[in-house]
């Protein structure tokens, strides 16, 4: 983007101006972040390389709670598959028949086109 230099100029005076309440002990989280956003306003490319460094440490910490989450709940533990599958019904994790007699279609072949 570019700028007229009485634009450029202002936008200067705000950046020197907010950067002289931070150094001032004013410590307001809101003109810091106007700071930094007037100054990627005049530097496109300090904004391109706050957004690549951010979207690092995102990428970083995606990582890392990935493999936590993968590592803390294995598919294997718990109750076997195999034990669990060969409980009868109402004990294991099936619970009852939950079908009634007409609801399970007993009698009638269900691939006929009647």
């Amino acid at each position: 983007m570019i700028f007229e230099p009485w634009q450029r100029a202002g936008i200067l005076a705000a950046v020197n101006y907010l950067r002289d309440q931070s150094r001032a002990g004013a410590g307001d989280p809101r003109a810091e972040a106007l700071y930094h956003g007037l100054l990627e306003v005049l530097e496109p490319g300090r904004r391109a390389s706050r957004l690549q460094r951010e979207s690092a440490q995102a990428a970083k910490a995606a990582a890392v709670a990935g493999r936590e989450r993968r590592g803390s709940t294995d598919r294997r533990a718990g109750i076997d598959r195999r034990r669990r599958d060969s409980e009868p019904a109402g004990i294991g994790w099936s619970g009852p028949e939950r079908r009634s007699g007409r609801d399970r279609r007993a009698g009638r072949d269900r691939r006929s086109a009647s």
